[in-house]
């Protein structure tokens, strides 16, 4: 088991910048996959970034690539998101997973919720314009 606990979510500016942190504790031996998504009131969860267990790889959304970066802290067993230039349209729940019994992150697989195995109860981010 893993247990996913997302921070530093709030209240921003259009414009601005967050940055979201996703802990893992429980099965922390392994390094694992992580993604994060978002999900809008009354919209799917969707996509936003993904980073390979060794860190070498990193996938993003065409709607935040080039505003958003990802980052993982072994040591910490932390990984981030950090969100720039943020607009109103990025409002959202957005949630952390973890990818630990599947396949390895690829492009044709790292956008699917099913490709990761645990997942974060969620922070709120909200973007005012």
């Amino acid at each position: 088991q893993v247990q996913l606990v997302e921070s530093g979510g709030g209240l921003v500016q259009s414009g601005g910048s967050l940055r979201l942190s996703c802990t893992a504790s429980g099965r922390t031996g392994g390094r694992y996959s992580m993604g994060w998504f978002r999900q809008a009131p009354g919209k799917e969860r969707d996509f936003v970034a993904a980073i390979t267990w060794s860190g070498d790889n990193t996938y993003y959304a065409d709607s935040v690539k080039g505003r958003f970066a990802i980052s993982r802290d072994d040591a910490k067993n932390t990984v981030y998101l950090l969100m720039s230039s943020l607009k109103a349209e990025d409002t959202a729940v957005y949630f952390c997973a973890a990818g630990v019994y599947g396949p390895a992150l690829t492009g044709n697989n790292v956008h699917y919720t099913r490709t990761y195995d645990y997942w974060g109860q969620g922070t709120q981010v909200t973007v005012s314009s």
